[in-house]
C-alpha cells in the first residue's frame, strides 16, 4: 500500500484547511455587488446565498463549498491508498490523518481567517469531506442526505434538517461499518466513529442559536422570508 510521511500528512492537512477557507459565499456575493455578510441571515453559506440572491447562485455555493471539502480528500485518499480500501487494510494512524484532512477543511470554512477567523456551519464542506471517504463513509452521508432532503420537505427548515442529518450520521456510521466488516468487528473503527461524532458536535455547536429559536417556534421556513432569517 502507498504510504505518506509525517511531513505529507501536515503539508496535506494544512493545505486541506487553506482550501476549506475559501468563502465561496463572499465571493459570490462580492461578483454580484452584495455583502452576503451584511443580508438575510449574515451567514456565507448556500442557503444564505439562495435566500439573498436566488436559487442558482445557491446551488453554485453548495457546489463549491461541497468540493472544498471532497477534492482535497479525495486526493490525499488516493496519494495516501486510503481510498477504496477496506477498514481492516487500513493502518489506524493513516486513518486518522485522513480523517483530519476532511477536518481541517471543514474547520476552514467555520473559522477562515479571510473572515477573521469567522465563516459558515460546514455543512456542505462536510458534505463533500466525507462523501469523498470511499467506501468508508459515502453511504453513511448520502443516507443522512436523504434524511435532510425528508426534513426539509416535510418541515421546510433548512436548520433543523442539519442537526437531523448531524445526529444521524455517527448513527448511520456504525451501523454501515458493522455491514462492511467480515466478523462485525469495530477494533479499527474507532477513529471514524470519533471523527464522525466530533462533526456532529460541531455542527450542533454552530447551529446552538437555530436550536434556541426552534424550541421558541421563531426558526424561519422556507418560502416565509418575512420571518427572523437563520443565521
Amino acid at each position: 500500500m502507498i504510504t505518506m510521511n509525517g511531513v505529507e500528512w501536515t503539508i496535506s492537512i494544512f493545505l486541506a484547511y487553506v482550501a476549506g477557507s475559501i468563502p465561496f459565499g463572499v465571493l459570490i456575493g462580492k461578483c454580484s455587488g452584495v455583502n452576503i455578510r451584511e443580508h438575510g441571515s449574515k451567514n456565507i453559506g448556500a442557503s444564505n446565498v439562495a435566500r439573498v440572491l436566488g436559487k442558482r447562485l445557491g446551488a453554485l455555493c453548495f457546489t463549491l463549498d461541497l468540493l472544498k471539502g471532497a477534492i482535497p480528500v479525495g486526493v490525499v485518499g488516493l496519494l495516501a491508498g486510503t481510498m477504496g480500501v477496506k477498514l481492516d487494510q487500513i493502518d489506524t494512524i493513516d486513518m486518522l490523518l485522513w480523517m483530519a484532512v476532511a477536518l481541517a477543511a471543514l474547520l476552514g470554512h467555520m473559522y477562515s481567517p479571510w473572515l477573521r477567523f469567522g465563516g459558515g456551519k460546514g455543512v456542505a464542506t462536510t458534505f463533500g469531506g466525507m462523501v469523498a471517504m470511499w467506501p468508508l463513509l459515502t453511504v453513511p452521508v448520502l443516507l443522512t442526505f436523504l434524511a435532510w432532503v425528508v426534513t426539509v420537505s416535510l418541515w421546510k427548515m433548512i436548520s433543523l434538517a442539519s442537526l437531523v442529518a448531524a445526529a444521524l450520521f455517527p448513527i448511520m456510521t456504525f451501523v454501515w461499518i458493522i455491514l462492511l466488516s467480515e466478523h462485525g468487528s469495530l477494533s479499527n473503527a474507532w477513529p471514524i466513529l470519533a471523527i464522525t461524532c466530533g462533526v456532529a458536535i460541531i455542527v450542533f455547536w454552530k447551529h446552538r442559536s437555530n436550536i434556541q429559536r426552534i424550541i421558541n417556534k421563531q426558526e424561519p421556513r422556507i418560502g416565509t422570508p418575512k420571518q427572523t432569517p437563520s443565521s
